[in-house]
């Protein structure tokens, strides 16, 4: 077994390897056990996890989607966040090899004036959306921290007629505690970031170049992140670089250590597979999970973290979206573009990768109620104050879910009546009217009906 010897105790490579040596001959009554505390939503260590994703049997995996489904019905009911990314520029300096803004791919790169960052944002809100994810390459030069702040507050300022983008939540390269205090104050969502590997000679690997290929500074993002004042944090692998079962079982002990350090592990966890990308080099995707084992590791995250969003993009085909809904899935994109000013319709440049759901937010919409999910374009808690530890606190005592399908249902009245057909209105109505006994408590199923009825009469942005 040969040792990396890096300063990151949090992610240990010998660790990990001796968990999934021994993982492969784990007694069927320590997986009774394990399973037992995972049905009862009291979450998974990274040892417990390391059993779980390496099972093969058939009856363990069952069990695991089952209790996925129930985890994901009893904490999320049928709700589905919905959200879209804004890629505001693709200049990049890092040479990622399985990424299509990478510095060594010749096209003509693009950033978004304010004006043109105003004419997304008028498409996006015009398709229902009001939570965003800003999208950005690293680039000091072409893209610094003061032109992120201005694109957040010029989105931050817009007011439409059926109102605005409610919280844009940041995607952009680790930087400093600064930075991330600036971000803070500018009234950020999530801060994400994604690992791509915690394997560390396969991160240096496909980091060919740019500051990226720092892999210690990268994965200690979130520490400074959270001592700029940022207490949601969104984490993410991008599955196919290395061995799945390694990249699962570093992910919790990552939350793991931000749990111990900061007192709230990740907000929501994004689980991207590879894809191809002009300009990248798919031959670095050697390990890409089968659709089975892709299932089963969206599932057993489920089982670790009952309490953190799992995010899947329109990297995924309407099938693949359709069963991860039933097994953990709480957000997904929808209508999305990954190129920049994409929503304009430009003349194509370059993408960061494929997309495999390429139907237009409506269609998502559509198609999320005819599966009898509730779209919710809520974002309440980031404007309350229910974030990190405030936010878990509530989640982990069962409590968040009073207002999670409150807010839910009465945002999906507001999108019907703002955007909706006459049948979508009908469809959102029938659904409604199913989903209101739901609500255990009467005072807030009241408040509800009341909302709702409000909603139809004019009011907006009515939040509990």
């Amino acid at each position: 077994m040969k040792h990396y010897g890096f300063d990151a105790p949090f992610i240990d490579h010998d660790s990990i390897y001796g968990l999934l040596d021994v993982a492969k001959n784990t007694p069927d009554e320590e997986m009774t056990r394990i399973l037992d505390k995972a049905d009862r939503l009291e979450g998974l260590t990274h040892q417990e996890v390391a059993c779980l994703i390496s099972t093969h049997s058939p009856d363990h995996i069952q069990r695991i989607f089952q209790i996925a489904n129930k985890i994901k019905h009893h904490i999320y009911g049928d709700r589905i966040v919905l959200f879209a990314p804004l890629y505001i520029s693709d200049h990049c300096v890092n040479n990622c090899l399985y990424c299509g803004f990478n510095c060594n791919h010749k096209y003509e790169r693009k950033k978004l004036t304010l004006d043109e960052v105003r004419e997304e944002v008028r498409l996006l809100e015009a398709m229902g959306h009001k939570r965003l994810a800003v999208e950005a390459g690293e680039d000091p030069v072409n893209c610094p921290i003061e032109y992120v702040l201005d694109v957040l507050k010029t989105i931050y300022d817009m007011k439409f007629e059926n109102g605005d983008i409610r919280r844009c939540n940041v995607n952009i390269a680790a930087t400093t505690v600064e930075d991330y205090r600036a971000l803070h104050e500018a009234g950020i969502g999530t801060y994400i970031l994604f690992q791509e590997t915690y394997h560390r000679p396969t991160y240096e690997a496909v980091h060919a170049g740019g500051p990226k290929k720092d892999y210690f500074y990268h994965l200690t993002a979130f520490d400074r992140a959270m001592q700029g004042g940022i207490d949601d944090v969104g984490a993410g692998v991008l599955f196919g670089l290395y061995d799945y079962r390694f990249e699962v079982i570093a992910l919790m002990m990552h939350g793991e250590h931000l749990e111990k350090e900061y007192g709230v592990g990740f907000h929501t966890i994004s689980v991207p597979r590879i894809q191809k990308a002009d300009g990248a080099d798919l031959g670095v995707a050697r390990y890409i999970p089968t659709d089975e084992d892709f299932l089963k590791l969206v599932a057993v995250l489920r089982l670790a973290v009952p309490y953190t969003g799992i995010i899947i993009s329109t990297r995924e085909s309407l099938e693949m979206r359709k069963k991860l809904l039933q097994i953990g899935i709480s957000q997904i994109s929808g209508g999305s573009t990954v190129e920049v000013g994409g929503y304009q319709k430009r003349e194509h440049k370059s993408t960061q990768f494929e997309l495999a759901d390429n139907r237009p937010a409506s269609e998502v919409i559509d198609w999320l109620l005819d599966q009898g999910v509730v779209p919710s374009f809520c974002t309440a808690c980031y404007r309350k104050g229910r974030t990190g530890d405030r936010f878990m606190s509530l989640a982990k005592t069962g409590n968040i879910k009073n207002v999670c399908l409150p807010n839910a249902l009465v945002t999906l009245q507001e999108y019907a009546c703002d955007y909706g057909s006459e049948e979508f209105k009908r469809k959102t109505e029938r659904l409604i009217a199913l989903q209101l006994p739901n609500i255990k408590s009467e005072a807030m199923r009241e408040t509800t009906k009341h909302n709702i009825e409000a909603i139809k009469a004019g009011a907006r942005d009515l939040y509990v």
